[in-house]
C-alpha cells in the first residue's frame, strides 16, 4: 500500500456549484440563514443533489438540523446515475476535496464494511462521474465547519437494490444509525417530470400539473414519514415515481425499522419542498425537491 492519498476531485465544481470557496461559502451561508433549525439534532437528512442554483435553498433546511458539536461521522448514500450497479460501492479515494476543505474517508468503518463481503469497489473514474454524493460535500463541509479536523466521511454509492437487498443494508447500517456520533445524509431528488424522463403522470383532480405532481410527492413524502418501507415500496410500485434516491431512502427506512424492533423511538419531518419550474403544460418539465430530518428521542 503506497503512502500517496488517493483523492476524488471536486469535478461538478464551477458547474453545478461555485468552484471559488469564499463564493460558495457566501452561498451557503445565505441559504442556511433563510432556515429554521426545528428538529436538531437530526441523525439522518434527506437532501436534494441538483445544481445549487436549483436546489441549494431547499437543501439548506435540512443542513440546519445538523448538530457538528456530536457529529463525528458522516454516512452519505447516494444513487447510481452512470453505472449499472445492483449492490453498494465504495470509493478508492482517501480524500474527497471541496472547495471550503478536503475531507477524510473513514478508513476504519470501511474496513468494516469491505469485510462484509456485500460492497464492490468503484473505480475513480465513477466516483468523479457521478454528482449524487458530491453534491452534498459542500454542504456537509460547511455545516461541520466548527469542527472540521474531528469528522471524518463514509460515501457509499446505492444501485438499483432489491426489496432484500434494501432489508440487508438496512440491517447492516442499522447500528452504525444507532450511534449519535454518526449522521446520515441521504440524496435524492423526488419527482423527473416531463417527455425527456419519460414519466408524465398527471391527476387532473389537482389542477395544474405542477399541483398534480406536488400532490404526488407530498404523498410519497408523508410515506416515507411514517417510516414504513413496505409502504413506501407499495407506493413506487403504483405510481412510479421518478424519485431517483428512493434505494438510498429504502435503505434508510429499513434501517430505522432494524432500531425500532429494540424500542428506540424516531421521527422523520420533512421542512421544506421546491420545484425546478411549475409545470403547465405537456412540453414543459421539472424536478422536484424535499428536505427533511430525522431525529431520534
Amino acid at each position: 500500500m503506497s503512502n500517496r492519498a488517493v483523492c476524488r476531485e471536486a469535478s461538478h465544481a464551477g458547474s453545478w456549484y461555485s468552484a471559488s470557496g469564499s463564493q460558495l461559502n457566501a452561498q451557503l451561508e445565505g441559504w442556511l440563514s433563510q432556515a429554521q433549525s426545528t428538529i436538531r439534532p437530526a441523525r439522518a437528512i434527506i437532501a436534494p443533489h441538483a445544481g445549487y442554483t436549483y436546489c441549494g435553498a431547499c437543501a439548506a433546511y435540512a443542513y440546519k438540523q445538523v448538530d457538528p458539536s456530536i457529529t463525528r461521522r458522516v454516512f452519505i448514500l447516494g444513487p447510481s446515475h452512470h453505472v449499472p450497479l445492483s449492490r453498494c460501492a465504495l470509493s478508492p479515494a482517501d480524500i474527497y476535496r471541496t472547495p471550503l476543505y478536503d475531507l477524510r474517508i473513514d478508513q476504519k468503518v470501511y474496513a468494516d464494511l469491505w469485510k462484509t463481503g456485500l460492497f464492490e469497489r468503484m473505480t475513480l473514474q465513477t466516483d468523479e462521474d457521478e454528482h449524487s454524493i458530491e453534491m452534498h460535500l459542500p454542504y456537509t463541509a460547511k455545516a461541520m465547519e466548527s469542527h472540521k479536523d474531528e469528522f471524518s466521511i463514509v460515501p457509499v454509492l446505492v444501485g438499483a437494490l432489491s426489496e432484500s437487498k434494501e432489508q440487508e443494508y438496512g440491517k447492516l447500517l442499522s447500528k452504525y444509525l444507532a450511534d449519535p456520533s454518526n449522521l446520515f445524509i441521504i440524496s435524492s431528488d423526488f419527482c423527473h417530470w416531463g417527455q425527456r424522463f419519460r414519466y408524465t403522470y398527471y391527476d387532473e383532480s389537482q389542477g395544474e400539473i405542477y399541483r398534480s405532481i406536488e400532490h404526488l410527492d407530498k404523498m410519497g413524502m408523508g410515506i416515507i414519514e411514517q417510516l414504513d418501507p413496505m409502504s413506501f415500496t407499495n407506493y413506487l410500485k403504483k405510481y412510479r415515481n421518478t424519485i431517483c434516491g428512493r434505494h438510498p431512502i429504502g435503505v434508510l427506512l429499513n434501517a430505522v425499522a432494524e432500531l425500532r424492533k429494540s424500542g428506540l423511538e424516531m421521527n422523520f419531518t420533512f421542512l421544506n419542498y421546491a420545484q425546478s419550474s411549475e409545470c403547465r403544460n405537456w412540453q414543459d418539465s421539472s424536478v422536484s425537491y424535499a428536505a427533511g430530518a430525522l431525529i431520534v428521542h
